[in-house]
């Protein structure tokens, strides 16, 4: 009998209609496929029991996160080679699941004869359990109070000490503002701090209102440089509990306060400026239009709005967007990407005027490379604090991600907005760019 991997190759460029773009080693040992290439390992046959239970993205996703699939090599570049190929031809091959369903789908005899190939390899097992890291799905309606802060929790509420080792001392989780490749981590969240806060004409006296606070940076970097009175908001306990250690720590108490809320619960406007910066993408489109009011009503006439968000391109039929399933079932439960063009409309929709759209796009590839650096430096801790599965999780969507922007499929953009008061003046200099007055 022929071996594993060779038996694999062979059936994945039938199904591709090309030559497989990776090396690819099997449960046997046995390797087939291009040499100097990343390899895919396939370490166990059911791997392939999980894809055909889940045909597509989800059945490759519990697969990695099981570890029942690796990769040896660059994980980027295999990534990439993979992206034109097994993972479009994944999502449109046999969606029914199980055996006799993919069989049955499969009327093409070329097809049909490797589904039986498959079959074979995969061995007459009952569909493997999801991983436990996978997001329990609950019923009912998209982004209620309970299920957003259940889908926060399953994101957030994975060990302070875990994020500490991803993403470094600032614990700043949102795309960094880099003045070169070569700058550090550290700087380049700084730099990204200290521009939102320019571009919110903080200063002395003003209030702050801070949507997704997180780990309490922002509130942190805006009270100690800017002298501002600041409000922090989270709906993960953990965050919150480890921001308010650092406000103590820093002795700013007495102009910063993280609270455990939503957003739509904030009743103790108005302030002079709100920063929203990685959050809205958990907001959803059937909330949007009410995200957006509510930030607006909590503004005073002339308060300034700082939207940090990542976007996707458009579809030309808006109907057809679908989440993608491994961030929705293992990373961002119920999070949806918006193009940028939809999401300034729906602000100006709000009340708001748009006055600048800043795309940082190629930073936050830069970022998520060095979050990745990160998690594999400290890579036996981060499984010692979390979970093995946990850590494959954040290693893999890092790393799609910075693809994702680096390629242009997904895009970040910081859209400032004025709720302008009835005289038209915005309180912005004539150059906006200046980012004073």
């Amino acid at each position: 009998m022929a071996e594993a991997a060779s038996r694999l190759t062979a059936l994945a460029e039938q199904v591709l209609g090309k030559p497989f773009p990776v090396r690819l080693r099997a449960w046997d040992r046995s390797e087939s496929g291009p040499p100097g290439t990343p390899v895919l390992i396939i370490k166990h046959r059911r791997a392939l029991r999980r894809l055909l239970w889940k045909p597509g993205e989800l059945g490759l996703a519990r697969a990695w996160v099981a570890g029942d699939l690796d990769v040896e090599g660059d994980l980027y570049e295999a990534l990439d080679l993979l992206a034109g190929s097994l993972w479009e031809r994944a999502e449109d091959a046999a969606r029914p699941a199980g055996p006799a369903a993919l069989l049955g789908a499969l009327r093409d005899p070329v097809l049909r004869a490797a589904g039986r190939e498959l079959i074979a390899l995969a061995g007459p097992w009952a569909p493997p359990a999801p991983p436990p890291e996978e997001a329990r799905r609950t019923g009912g309606p998209l982004h209620t109070l309970r299920r957003d802060k259940q889908a926060i929790s399953h994101h957030y509420d994975v060990g302070n000490a875990f994020y500490e080792r991803v993403l470094g001392p600032s614990m700043v989780y949102s795309c960094a503002y880099w003045e070169s490749p070569g700058s550090t981590l550290e700087d380049a969240q700084h730099a990204k701090l200290d521009l939102i806060c320019r571009k919110l004409d903080l200063g002395p006296g003003r209030r702050l209102l801070d949507v997704g606070c997180g780990w309490g940076s922002m509130v942190l970097h805006a009270a100690r440089e800017y002298e501002v009175s600041a409000v922090g908001i989270t709906l993960s306990e953990e965050q919150a509990a480890y921001a308010r250690k650092r406000v103590a720590e820093a002795g700013l108490t007495d102009r910063i306060e993280i609270r455990v809320q939503d957003y739509r619960l904030v009743s103790d406007g108005p302030y002079d400026a709100i920063s929203s910066v990685g959050m809205a993408e958990h907001v959803g489109s059937a909330r949007y239009a009410e995200y957006a009011a509510d930030l607006y009503a909590l503004l005073r006439p002339g308060g300034r709005l700082l939207n940090h968000q990542i976007a996707r391109r458009p579809l030309k039929d808006e109907e057809a967007y679908r989440v993608d399933e491994f961030i929705d079932r293992y990373v961002f439960p119920d999070g949806e990407l918006a193009p940028v063009g939809r999401t300034v409309a729906q602000l100006e929709e709000a009340g708001f005027e748009v006055r600048d759209v800043e795309a940082l796009r190629e930073h936050y590839a830069l970022t998520l490379r060095q979050w990745v650096a990160n998690l594999e430096t400290h890579w036996d801790e981060a499984v010692r604090l979390t979970s093995p599965g946990r850590a494959r999780v954040w290693r893999l969507y890092m790393a799609a991600s910075a693809l994702s922007f680096e390629r242009n499929r997904i895009g970040v953009n910081q859209v400032l907005a004025v709720r302008t008061p009835e005289s038209g003046e915005p309180g912005l200099s004539l150059r906006t760019r200046d980012w004073r007055g």
